[in-house]
């Protein structure tokens, strides 16, 4: 049995074998999708979603309500996010669920304000979350967008430079500093003064956007500066639902190098047969088991107190990022001269395993924050 604690403070109970039924699903419907083929559907041209599997697994599955108040139709807690977030990794699945049902929901459901935007986002519709400093990591002393109010309105200024599906979201969260800190608003991105500009990506299953807001009308959802606390406390569990991720990549990457070395000869013999092979694929395997324990301790944490998902969260992304992309690259190593070729799946895990390293702060960045919050 799992508990963990909703965002809107319920504790909750998940058996094991509903945990193991949620993942079969996902599983399943990845599988009908054609799996990995998913990706190989995208461009640089494409949004970085895959509207049918969305659709199939937002709406009609349910996933996108994921981790939401139960007021607005939302189901599951942490323990289920992770359970999802890992099964989409290792597939590496084209849908929004982490920039918009985990990121922009998290801090929705924190802000406790009208359950309008948050049913919108729990029947699938896509919403995007902007509060990231230029270096790509939260920051309240420096959120890029400002706020001032002209006769009772709200009216951003500044440009968010890396908005997770910001090109495609109908609806966009803003962290903004006002003369009481950092509070959060709602911004339609069709509105005069919002100009949204899809960038380029390595990771061509992730659409990414630079958002640019020139007197950009908004609607408050905090004041006083409540969108520090908000925004720090929804990104903890972000955070887990990015490194369960990592851990599900990590996985297909060490399955897929397991099979090639045990199948493929050279010399006569098998491939994963040679010592120094062997070897790579112990530390491999060490990587993805370290990493499973730590989305395992995190998950638990969040039945206790904020603090302790904060350490734990800090602790599973110091963790996790390195694991994957260490497990990525011994991947493209190990199957040899076509590990490297685009007809591969290979290079599809070393992208998303760069990706997702530097994607809310880098390993670095939150052994920083890991001291900070142990007083060290």
């Amino acid at each position: 049995m799992t508990t963990v604690t909703g965002p809107a403070g319920e504790v909750t109970e998940t058996s094991e074998s509903e945990l193991e039924d949620l993942r079969e699903t996902v599983r399943s419907v990845c599988a009908d999708a054609g799996g990995i083929a998913a990706v190989r559907s995208l461009d640089e041209h494409s949004p970085g979603t895959h509207a049918d599997l969305w659709d199939t697994l937002g709406r009609q599955v349910g996933l996108a309500a994921l981790g939401l108040p139960e007021d607005v139709g939302g189901i599951g807690g942490l323990a289920e996010i992770a359970v999802v977030c890992e099964e989409l990794g290792r597939t590496l699945a084209p849908v929004p669920l982490l920039s918009s049902t985990v990121l922009a929901g998290q801090v929705l459901a924190g802000c406790g304000t009208a359950a309008q935007p948050l049913t919108e986002l729990a029947e699938g519709r896509e919403h995007a979350l902007a509060v990231v400093a230029p270096d790509g990591v939260w920051r309240p002393g420096a959120v890029p967008v400002g706020v001032t109010w002209r006769g009772g309105v709200a009216v951003l200024d500044g440009t968010a430079p890396f908005v997770l599906s910001g090109a495609d979201a109908e609806v966009l969260v803003v962290a903004a500093a006002g003369p009481d800190g950092v509070d959060l608003f709602l911004v339609d991105p069709r509105e005069p003064g919002v100009t949204v500009r899809r960038v380029p990506t390595l990771d061509l299953s992730r659409g990414q956007a630079v958002v640019t807001f020139t007197g950009a009308r908004a609607r408050a959802l905090t004041a006083g500066g409540e969108g520090t606390e908000v925004v720090t406390r929804a990104l903890d569990t972000a955070l887990v639902a990015l490194a369960a991720e990592q851990l599900g990549g990590a996985q297909a990457a060490l399955d897929m190098t397991v099979a090639h070395v045990r199948d493929r000869t050279q010399f006569g013999r098998a491939l994963g047969s040679f010592q120094a092979v062997k070897h790579t694929c112990a530390d491999m395997l060490l990587q993805v088991e370290s990493a499973r324990s730590s989305v395992v301790r995190a998950v638990r944490a969040a039945g206790s107190s904020p603090e302790a998902l904060a350490e734990a969260a800090a602790v599973a992304q110091a963790w996790c990022g390195e694991a994957f992309t260490f497990v990525a690259a011994e991947c493209v190593q190990l199957h040899g001269g076509m590990g490297f070729t685009w007809e591969h799946d290979a290079h599809l895990y070393f992208r998303r395993a760069q990706s997702d390293a530097v994607l809310l702060g880098g390993a670095a960045h939150h052994r920083e924050r890991l001291a900070g919050l142990l007083g060290w």
